[in-house]
């Protein structure tokens, strides 16, 4: 063996705790520390020869590093709807890590540890047992997921077996959509039905939700034509929802392929406030949710919730693969999703549902869910700022009180402010046409205080900002 392992496996506990203990500093002061900041040029060193051991690898990282950390999982970042990491789904994560268990080896622990938290999961969405559960890393992996199961589908529709005779073999595909999320054009372009096979429909007036009568009247239009409809269960900037149920409903008069996209909105299914957003959805084929995000748990989880597991069978089986055994008579997730080898990515989100349970879930998100719209008031009461939605759960959508034109230039001087000083941090984003921005709040760690704290900082800076534009304009 070589030395510097023997040495490193030798005092194996002592760098745990060393990490555990860096791990924990860095937790302590995450309300403290800057959500953002500048990074400089860090030059890149060349490859060692000889290398430095666990622990001084550690101490190069916080020589090299450790000013630049900032507190993405923090309780004022609002940006990418990032949820933080509790501190159960913390301890899975670190154990998933020490155990390097492959999910898909049956002859371990995993197996069955992955089945059972599917089966939690399926439990705190009230998502009837009919749906078959899948880990993927995150909502774009699903999303991909979800429409490789929806395009075979539609090759069954046409006698085409997609999986064997490729996309070619396809008629000229439809994807219908109102808001999509980018990920689902990513998707389209993945999986060779074209970013130019999406078509967008109308929304309603005021809203990101469908005009449930432009699907109707395409489908009137287009009498024979098998297609694949993508819902919106949380947009990105106002988490609105489709009608699911009125579009479920056409389901029986005409077929295509329902996918939802739920990555953050699906939890609207934990709260009796809100699960009415999500009415129909047990008719769905396919439903996209992360776990990165409302969950709580650390990045690279996410789950696909299917009712054709045999469709997505035909897409991803190892087939040939000797050593993995029969697809069709040995049950392995490998055959229902695109990775073969991934990590235990199971085991944090078991941690943090056993840890809280659908109480502790419930309460996240109504409490994010009040925080967004206390946000949302006392940004409408600033001056500075007008919401260009209702916050309908967890994301602001605002913009300057300032003519159209100008717009865009302020945003992007102001954000350039704002993530510089590192205090709260906000996304670009468009709605209806307008420069604007957007806050998410899906973190378990955000107080009243953080949101109070967030409000002073935005009308501070946007204070500053109007004083040298007004300066500038003077001169």
């Amino acid at each position: 063996m070589n030395a510097i392992f023997r040495e490193d496996l030798s005092r194996f506990d002592e760098l745990l705790q060393q990490t555990a203990d860096y791990a924990g500093d860095f937790l302590g002061c995450i309300n403290e520390l800057p959500v953002s900041m500048e990074m400089p040029a860090i030059p890149v060193p060349g490859l060692p020869e000889k290398g430095i051991g666990g622990q001084g690898a550690l101490e190069l990282f916080d020589n090299r590093f450790g000013a630049y950390l900032t507190a993405c999982a923090g309780p004022r970042y609002f940006g990418f709807v990032t949820g933080g990491v509790t501190p159960a789904a913390l301890s899975g994560d670190w154990l998933a890590s020490a155990v390097d268990m492959n999910a898909a080896d049956k002859s371990s622990l995993a197996f069955t540890l992955e089945k059972e938290t599917l089966q939690l999961l399926r439990q705190l969405f009230s998502l009837p047992e009919a749906y078959e559960g899948v880990f993927v890393t995150g909502a774009t992996m699903s999303n991909f997921t979800g429409l490789a199961a929806a395009r075979q589908w539609l090759g069954e529709q046409y006698g085409v077996n997609v999986a064997a005779q490729g996309v070619g073999a396809l008629p000229d595909i439809k994807v219908l959509a109102a808001t999509p999320h980018s990920s689902v054009v990513k998707a389209l372009s993945m999986l060779g039905l074209g970013r130019n096979s999406l078509v967008t429909l109308s929304t309603l007036p005021g809203r990101e939700a469908v005009d449930v009568r432009a699907l109707e009247q395409w489908i009137a239009y287009n009498p024979d034509t098998p297609f694949i409809y993508v819902a919106s269960a949380g947009t990105v900037n106002t988490v609105d929802f489709d009608d699911i149920a009125a579009i479920a409903a056409l389901k029986h008069k005409h077929p295509f392929w329902l996918h939802i996209d739920a990555a953050f909105g699906g939890f609207a299914a934990v709260s009796p406030r809100f699960r009415h957003f999500l009415n129909g959805w047990d008719q769905a084929d396919s439903i996209t949710i992360d776990a990165h995000k409302w969950l709580n748990v650390p990045y690279d989880c996410a789950m696909l919730f299917s009712r054709h597991p045999g469709l997505q069978l035909e897409v991803f089986q190892n087939a040939g693969a000797a050593y993995l055994g029969d697809p069709a008579q040995n049950f392995n997730y490998i055959n229902y999703a695109p990775e073969n080898s991934r990590r235990l990515r199971a085991l944090p989100a078991w941690f943090s549902l056993r840890a809280y349970g659908a109480e502790g879930y419930r309460d996240i998100v109504e409490q994010n869910v009040n925080q967004a719209q206390r946000f949302g008031e006392m940004l409408e009461k600033s001056g500075h700022f007008r919401l260009l939605a209702p916050v309908k759960m967890c994301v602001a959508c605002f913009t300057f009180n300032m003519e159209d034109r100008k717009l865009a230039e302020h945003i992007r001087v102001f954000l350039q402010a704002l993530n510089k000083r590192g205090v709260v941090y906000v996304t670009p984003t468009q709605y209806a046409g307008l420069p604007a921005m957007r806050a998410a709040l899906v973190n378990w760690r955000t107080t009243d205080k953080d949101i109070e704290l967030a409000v002073q900082e935005l009308e501070a800076v946007a204070a500053a900002i109007q004083g040298v534009s007004a300066i500038l304009e003077n001169n």
